[in-house]
């Protein structure tokens, strides 16, 4: 064994991650349910770390007056820095990425309706406590080509959301590229690649599960199963 080989992340570090960098409208499909405009190159927004749910961590907190929607994506945990990053350099790119894991993306999609309505940002929508669970660390070596895994979602144990990666609208060296060309990503960030369709509510008593399949065969790594529950928090959504 190679005792020098870079240590990869781990679960303990995932929390201690600096941003969360998410891609929006990433999958034709999804696009349409949401009736969006497809975007001509890669749209991002920041999700706070603190959003982040580690596997055992317990349930996602519904806040009250919250429309609360899934959203299942791939992630990518970086390992090392990278700045202004050229698209065509699909090797730095992956070099550039430590591992994976899959996430769920909750969304408060009243929020973000309201949001997006009225011009405002939408960091409210995306930002709770609890809106990121994320699954154990799945090692590079487990998704040799991660642009042909199949990602699946199920509440109550109905599947709700089956695609394949292959579908992304922009790929991952693009993803890496247009996102280093506007701030440095640092090790240890993660990304978050977009959702395919199939989004929707879920509601205090609900469980949610998901996955990722790659030729068939589960990743065991990439497992989550998480209910949710209501706040008991005094905060209530309300329209701004």
């Amino acid at each position: 064994m190679n005792v020098f080989r870079r240590k990869m992340a781990t679960l303990a570090s995932v929390k201690q991650a600096r941003k969360v960098v998410c891609i929006g409208r990433n999958y034709a499909d999804h696009i349409a349910e949401l009736n969006s405009a497809r975007p001509k190159q890669p749209f991002f927004f920041l999700k706070p770390s603190t959003s982040i749910l580690l596997p055992g961590e317990g349930p996602v907190i519904r806040p009250r007056g919250v429309d609360l929607h899934y959203e299942v994506e791939l992630a990518l945990i970086m390992g090392k820095e990278v700045k202004d990053l050229e698209a065509d350099d699909e090797k730095a790119a992956f070099d550039a990425i430590d591992s994976y894991a899959l996430g769920i993306d909750m969304t408060a999609r009243n929020a973000q309706w309201e949001a997006k309505k009225k011009g405002l940002p939408w960091s409210i929508s995306k930002g709770f406590d609890t809106f990121l669970p994320l699954s154990n660390i799945i090692p590079k070596s487990a998704l040799p080509n991660p642009h042909k895994i199949d990602l699946y979602l199920s509440v109550n144990d109905k599947v709700q959301q089956s695609d394949n990666t292959e579908l992304m609208l922009f790929q991952i060296p693009r993803i890496i590229s247009d996102i280093s060309k506007v701030f440095t990503l640092e090790k240890g960030d993660i990304i978050l690649t977009g959702t395919p369709k199939g989004v929707g509510p879920v509601v205090p008593g609900d469980v949610m599960k998901c996955g990722i399949k790659v030729d068939g065969k589960e990743i065991e790594e990439a497992k989550i199963e998480v209910a949710v529950e209501e706040s008991k928090s005094t905060y209530v959504f309300a329209e701004t």
